[in-house]
């Protein structure tokens, strides 16, 4: 009964009657719904009036990034003595770099994948796709550069079936092979292009595979040039491009990997070295020398790292070896192919902008685009202005149909021969004209436009339309396939995007177009591609190089892309074509005008001689039978170590 109560009691507070009988009370309560009505219309009130203000705020703070973009753009391209203390990064970096902190603890990020950006990313990188395609006015370039990636497609989807993590594919035994420690080199040479060309999925696999299965603790004889240029740039450019933290690590475990190389007396470092032990030592072919395009092609990735950690150790290595060869170079800026370590003098008389030579002129003059052509940077353009007044030495016309070409130096005595590498020159040519006189700038464009002429007919004066590996020059013959193997290499089609990018004349484009044809019908096969050990006779080899996704196909790409693809005032292309973001060198010491060199680097001991005439003595005489025995390969910039090339 008194449950009963208690609760009829309790539903009587329910009836209006109850409260009419009771006037207090139902003041009460009249009270109490009017301060809470009150209350409840005031936060809300408070509320709107706060997000409008939120909503003027991030209006004018969204109106300042922009001046503040402009004014840096400005800045980085009419300014060169910036004031101590000016920041002129990216305005948006602080909220990047919060949001890269955020990432390094999203597991989720690093299975998801970097996000893609429609159309434009902010860091000008364009990227293709069925409705992220370029803007191009041109339909034949259009078709030609959907051709490109489909190529890539073909090539990335061979590997990923026959040779996933493996260094490179052997398309006709359908296999992969590890030529580079197993490194996983073409997965990580081929990240900028998946990434330029728009294929999500493929970049989004091949990151995964680096983060999770990317490992340095190898015992083998790693090329420290080879390494640099595919591992580290491509690791390097795959940040840039997405600002995913995994890759700038990776790059800087693998550097440290690296940097025993550079622990000699002059500061030239060795060529090879073991990345487990950090043992470093040069290959016995040489004659204990290091091979100048090898030391001369490290910079633009340890600067950029450097750049990119606030690390200085990175830099300062590779900068004291220019600074050995600045010490070293001739009147004429022409260094031989082989310096000694002991001493950072050279051991051999021969030079080239072929093989074992081109990459360190190339970098002379990149060094100085990567840091913004700034005052910190001038020795490099210096030193690069030098060398081609040495070039022009060099050059010489066939005969009866006037082709310029290259001729390599041995002493005072010129060599009619000229490497399918040193076709690399007239992009070199055309990135050098600014910042140089206006008669100077006209000679490096006519001077690359008739070395462009001479590498399209390398092509063009074969069976299948590809080019040997290098060619002889005699009188009333104009030009004869040397070397006759052909390995899909990228550097006459790299001059050509360059000079269409510098004159947009479409002939470039269509010469460009010829050499991609060649390539369809002579190398593609149902497996991927391969190269010849014939260009006369098209019988084919076994291996598809990881620089074919690398620069090849990704220079035909950009050759029939518009000017916004990967800006040339943006960006700046390391010699395995991995673009890097430039980035001004301000604030700092000149680079080259005094170097840190030790004293034990700086005066030769009576060691040092004894080494360096060995040196010389091995050089001179069993040189040239030694490379015979080993059949050495030559690739681009430096050597792929000793084996036979069948």
């Amino acid at each position: 009964m008194a449950r009963q109560r208690s609760q009829s009691s309790w539903l009587r507070c329910l009836s209006l009657s109850y409260y009419f009988r009771r006037p207090r009370r139902l003041a009460l309560v009249l009270a109490f719904f009017a301060i809470s009505t009150f209350l409840i219309w005031d936060r809300q009130t408070l509320i709107r009036e706060h997000e409008a203000e939120i909503n003027v705020v991030s209006s004018e703070n969204e109106k300042l990034h922009h001046k503040l973009d402009e004014l840096r753009k400005f800045l980085r391209e009419k300014v060169e003595d910036i004031p101590e203390g000016l920041d002129i990064r990216n305005t948006r970096d602080t909220d990047d770099e919060a949001e890269e902190k955020q990432d390094e603890v999203d597991d989720e990020f690093l299975k998801r994948g970097p996000p893609f950006l429609d159309r434009t990313s902010k860091d000008g990188v364009v990227l293709d796709g069925t409705k992220d395609a370029p803007q191009d006015d041109d339909p034949v370039a259009r078709e030609r550069r959907n051709k490109v990636r489909e190529a890539m497609l073909h090539a990335w989807t061979s590997y990923e079936t026959y040779a996933w993590g493996y260094d490179e594919l052997k398309p006709q035994s359908r296999t992969g092979v590890n030529q580079f420690g197993g490194l996983g080199a073409t997965i990580v040479d081929s990240l900028d292009t998946l990434f330029i060309m728009g294929f999500q999925e493929q970049f989004k696999k091949a990151s995964e595979w680096i983060s999770s299965n990317m490992n340095f603790n190898k015992h083998y004889g790693a090329s420290v040039f080879e390494t640099t240029i595919r591992v580290l740039g491509g690791l390097l450019s795959a940040y840039d491009l997405s600002r995913d933290n995994m890759f700038l690590h990776k790059a800087q475990e693998l550097a440290d990997k690296l940097l025993p190389a550079w622990n000699t007396p002059s500061g030239v470092p060795y060529v090879t070295l073991d990345l487990a032990s950090g043992s470093a030592a040069n290959p016995g072919w040489t004659g204990g020398s290091s091979v100048l395009a090898d030391v001369g092609t490290e910079q633009l990735e340890f600067i950029g790292l450097s750049q990119r950690t606030g690390e200085p150790k990175y830099k300062e290595k590779v900068e004291r070896t220019i600074a050995a060869l600045k010490k070293a170079m001739p009147k004429d800026g022409l260094l031989p192919i082989y310096i000694s370590p002991h001493t950072g003098k050279p051991t051999t008389q021969k030079i080239t902008f072929g093989a074992m030579g081109d990459s360190f002129y190339e970098y002379l003059l990149k060094v100085w685009i990567q840091g913004n052509k700034t005052e910190v940077v001038k020795h490099y353009r210096e030193m690069w202005e030098q060398s081609m007044e040495g070039m022009m030495t060099l050059l010489k016309k066939t005969s009866p149909s006037n082709y310029l070409y290259i001729a390599e130096r041995s002493g005072d005595a010129l060599q009619n021969k000229m490497d399918e590498l040193a076709c690399f020159a007239p992009g070199m040519l055309v990135l050098g004209m600014e910042g140089a006189s206006e008669e100077k700038a006209q000679k490096y464009l006519d001077v690359a436009k008739e070395l462009a002429r001479t590498c399209y007919n390398f092509y063009q004066s074969t069976r299948t339309k590809l080019a040997g590996e290098n060619y002889h020059f005699r009188d009333g013959e104009d030009m004869v396939v040397g070397t006759p193997y052909n390995i899909l290499r990228p550097e006459t089609v790299e001059s050509l995007m360059y000079l269409y990018r510098k004159t947009g004349d479409n002939k470039y484009r269509d010469w460009g177009w010829d050499i991609f044809q060649a390539f369809e019908a002579n190398s593609r096969l149902a497996t991927g591609y391969v190269g010849l050990h014939d260009v006369n006779s098209g019988n084919k080899d076994d291996m598809m190089q990881s620089f074919f996704l690398a620069e090849t196909l990704k220079y035909l790409y950009l050759l029939f892309s518009p000017p916004s693809v990967i800006p040339l005032d943006q960006w700046v292309f390391n010699t395995e074509a991995h673009p890097l973001r430039i980035i001004p060198r301000v604030n700092e010491p000149i680079s080259l005008e005094e170097p840190n060199l030790e004293e034990s680097g700086s005066r030769m001991t009576e060691q040092d001689r004894k080494v360096e005439m060995m040196e010389r003595m091995r050089n001179s005489n069993n040189m040239r039978s030694t490379q015979k025995r080993l059949g050495r390969k030559e690739v681009r910039g430096g050597t792929l170590g000793a084996f036979e090339y069948r």
